[in-house]
């Protein structure tokens, strides 16, 4: 599997985590490896430091979140309050959500290949976040101005998760 991106959302709509990830070139072995976090490649296949088009990541940011806001809307206007987002697909990514009782949005940009995540995040959800971000005392309840989750056994949790248990 390829991961491109991890974003959380908190009920306020502020990005309180984000991730990049960007493919490895392929290897000797002629398979695409695991990607690589903080850097962007470009079309002609050079690594740049900024986002894809010269966009921030807080316009990215905004853009996912906003897009999605827009599918959920759609997807209970047509369907009924019992009908949810699960995810969507392009012909360069495919978008997996999952929203939690208290709201948070948890949204994950991978290959267009990849089956339904959204139990995966469900346990990034469940099994991270709730234990690593929610029960730290010295954690902030709200993230006003989208005090971003700072948390190292958060990203070290999720680096592990994704390394063993998303499928490859």
């Amino acid at each position: 599997m390829v991961l491109y991106a991890f974003y959380i959302f908190d009920r306020h709509t502020e990005c309180i985590y984000s991730r990049r990830w960007t493919p490895r070139p392929v290897s000797s072995s002629g398979k695409n490896a695991r990607p690589q976090s903080g850097s962007s490649i470009t079309s002609n296949g050079d690594t740049a430091a900024v986002g894809r088009r010269g966009m921030s990541q807080s316009d990215d940011e905004k853009l996912i979140f906003g897009l999605v806001f827009s599918l959920r809307n759609m997807v209970q206007k047509l369907g009924g309050e019992d009908d949810t987002f699960l995810s969507y697909r392009t012909g360069e990514y495919k978008l997996h959500y999952y929203e939690t009782p208290t709201r948070m949005k948890f949204v994950m940009l991978t290959d267009t290949k990849q089956n339904n995540l959204r139990p995966y995040l469900h346990q990034i959800w469940a099994n991270l976040y709730v234990e690593y971000v929610v029960k730290n005392p010295l954690a902030p309840v709200e993230h006003p101005g989208g005090v971003a989750v700072a948390n190292e056994m958060f990203e070290a949790g999720l680096e592990a998760f994704i390394v063993a248990v998303l499928p490859a």
